[in-house]
């Protein structure tokens, strides 16, 4: 008998200190207008004394809880993000041990804004093809890669993490999906970049450790690449789309050039602003918490996100 994957549980965790557009304003050269009115942020999360790793391991116990499964019977863990607290160990491992999921192995995927849609991809593979229980997370603590004295990308970002339950099932609710990337246009948008210093590497650079992006190529792909790749997977009968939650300008773009209606693209940036790999985990359990979404409803809904890489990708699945 085949076997498929299904998400079962969904959780979020977000930091406890709220920072408004207007108290951004007080730090740089901005102001709330100019900020929702061109993104449709109002406010975002931000870290004071946690990593990337804290709020993945509240979201992982979370789904553990809510679930009233045991760490004990994970078979995977696997944790989207593109600020992890090391380069080794993994933030999906620091989570493994946390949790005591001694049965499970764990790594993190970086695919940045797309990270997530990439994951969950992966954990459905690995039901397919024999697991039964898996964890699924996006998490970013972006605010500790910010220029705080650039107001064109400190304004934009959030901290934040949320994930799923992946469980074995008879019934197929993965329904298409479409994952792609072009490293060709990698500088459009870059973080992190580490900086050799050994005594014998004689090259050099002056690539910024900070998120840099140059806007207008993210905006243009978004609307070209992204649009085409939705298109591909979509069906009539779609409830709902979660797209990565970067400007509110280009998902009604992308209605538009998709035509579907507007109030099928569910938002949140209002609150949480541009939270990378965390930002499509984070919708779905909001939505799954307001009742919009009900697992084991059969809604259709699509995931799309799209990001630096560049990558992008889309989901078409059942709840």
């Amino acid at each position: 008998m085949n076997q498929y994957a299904k998400i079962t549980c969904t959780s979020r965790y977000v930091p406890e200190n709220p920072v408004s557009n207007h108290q951004l304003s007080t730090m740089m050269d901005t102001s709330d207008e100019w900020i929702s009115s061109r993104t449709g942020i109002k406010s975002r999360n931000i870290v004071t004394d946690e990593n990337t790793s804290d709020l993945c391991i509240e979201v992982a116990n979370k789904l553990l809880e809510k679930s009233g499964k045991s760490a004990a019977d994970l078979d995977f863990i696997l944790v989207a993000t593109m600020t992890p607290d090391y380069g080794t160990p993994s933030v999906a491992c620091q989570v493994q041990g946390s949790i005591s999921a001694t049965q499970a192995f764990a790594f993190d995927i970086s695919a940045a804004c797309s990270g997530f849609v990439y994951a969950l991809s992966m954990g459905e593979k690995l039901i397919r093809t024999g697991k039964k229980l898996g964890m699924v997370i996006g998490g970013e603590t972006l605010s500790k890669v910010l220029d705080w004295n650039d107001r064109s990308t400190a304004v934009l970002f959030g901290d934040g993490a949320a994930g799923v339950l992946l469980e074995a099932s008879t019934e197929e609710h993965f329904l298409n999906e479409k994952l792609q990337a072009d490293g060709q246009r990698a500088n459009s948008l870059t973080s992190g970049y580490l900086k050799n210093k050994s005594p014998f590497y004689t090259g050099s650079s002056e690539t910024s450790v900070h998120l840099q992006m140059t806007g207008r190529d993210i905006y243009d792909f978004s609307l070209s690449d992204v649009t085409n790749n939705i298109r591909e997977i979509i069906e009539e009968d779609v409830d709902f789309l979660l797209l990565h939650q970067a400007n509110k300008r280009i998902i009604e773009k992308i209605s538009k050039k998709l035509k579907v209606p507007r109030e099928k693209f569910l938002t949140n940036m209002e609150y949480n602003g541009n939270t990378s790999a965390a930002s499509i985990p984070l919708l779905l359990d909001e939505s799954v918490e307001s009742g919009v979404l009900q697992l084991g409803s059969k809604q259709k809904i699509v995931l799309t996100g799209y990001g630096g890489g560049l990558t992008w990708g889309s989901i078409l699945l059942t709840l």
